[in-house]
């Protein structure tokens, strides 16, 4: 499931923003090296859960064990986000947002998905530069293409795997509904979300990310034992 995506025509840059972020010396050097001995330190164990996941995708569904989509990045440069695939193939023409009990979803990636597992592969875009653990969740390139210049911010600093926003609103699909997922999410969810993103970006520090890495731990772990009970 490959989205075809120019990404020559994108290339607006905000080096305004680089001077105003809280700690730019945290932000462009400790942290990277951060994510880097991170992401090292976590392979294996990822890939130990990651390679049953695959091989339940690929034996379930027809299509690829990873589904890879165009996302606006650190310093506006667009990346390709890698998640496991959870929709039939071809779901994305018809709607971005996902809807509550989307039946584009497939048996898996229902369960892929409520428990977060569905983002693991994203430990290689961290160690390939894309990506933060910690950082704004990456969004579609028709979002960031009209960010406002408060906005911009959002660009300065790397996406992440999760975010305040992340936790605050991890039952997106539950807030979008089933009518019209794609409309509600850019009513009543998308403005929420950057005005949280701006904050995080003007406000990002060691200490901030660890809370934010902790919150998250706890969300995912209570969502899977939801789940289990």
């Amino acid at each position: 499931m490959k989205e075809k995506t120019t990404f020559s025509a994108l290339g607006r840059t905000f080096p305004h923003w680089e001077g105003t972020l809280a700690h730019p010396l945290y932000s462009k050097v400790f942290k990277r090296v951060l994510d880097l001995i991170g992401a090292l330190i976590l392979l294996i164990p990822a890939l130990i859960i990651m390679l049953p996941i695959a091989a339940i995708i690929k034996c379930s569904s027809k299509g690829s064990i990873l589904y890879r989509a165009p996302r606006g990045g650190y310093r506006n440069k667009p990346f390709w986000i890698l998640k496991f695939r959870t929709m039939v193939v071809g779901a994305d023409r018809f709607s971005g947002t996902t809807a509550l009990a989307d039946p584009r979803t497939t048996k898996i990636g229902r369960v892929l998905r409520y428990t977060k597992l569905d983002e693991l592969p994203q430990i290689f875009n961290i160690l390939m530069g894309d990506m933060s653990f910690i950082g704004p969740r990456p969004e579609l390139l028709r979002y960031t293409t009209r960010y406002t210049p408060q906005q911009e911010c959002i660009l300065w600093v790397r996406p992440g795997i999760s975010d305040p926003a992340s936790i605050e609103l991890i039952n997106l699909d539950e807030l979008v509904g089933s009518r019209d997922p794609q409309g509600n999410y850019e009513k009543l969810i998308l403005e929420r979300k950057n005005n949280m993103r701006v904050q995080y970006a003007t406000t990002q520090s060691f200490g901030r990310d660890f809370r934010i890495f902790i919150q998250t731990i706890h969300s995912v772990l209570s969502k899977i034992f939801s789940m289990l009970h």
